[in-house]
């Protein structure tokens, strides 16, 4: 089994690159606790395979997150603490995963990486 991990970000808020990779670093952590044991140690063991990827809104990230939880993928959405950038409770990204590449990507498989 090929296991990765995704990070989805809402790229209208147009963060800073600092602001975006914090945000993303949370929502990989949130995303790997939610993960089972043995889910875990494989893509520990496979070099933490991650894309990190983008929608245009949060509409579309909300989607994104409901359609990977709706197949018990380990997701989590990360809000905003509102301290530096956006309003406290924004959502910024979601993560999937880790779990199964084939079923992470019958969600993510047409977003676009972020740049």
């Amino acid at each position: 089994m090929s296991m990765k991990q995704v990070i989805v970000v809402n790229e209208s808020l147009s963060l800073p690159r600092g602001k975006l990779a914090a945000q993303v670093a949370h929502a990989s952590v949130a995303s790997l606790l939610k993960s089972d044991v043995g889910s875990q140690q494989e893509w520990l063991s496979a070099g933490m395979p991650k894309v990190v990827l983008a929608t245009n809104s949060e509409e579309e990230l909300l989607a994104i997150y409901n359609k990977a939880s709706a197949i018990n993928l380990p997701t989590h959405i990360i809000k905003d603490a509102g301290k530096t950038i956006v309003k406290a409770g924004t959502i910024t990204c979601i993560g999937i995963g880790p779990a199964e590449e084939n079923e992470i990507n019958s969600i993510t498989g047409s977003l676009k990486l972020v740049r």
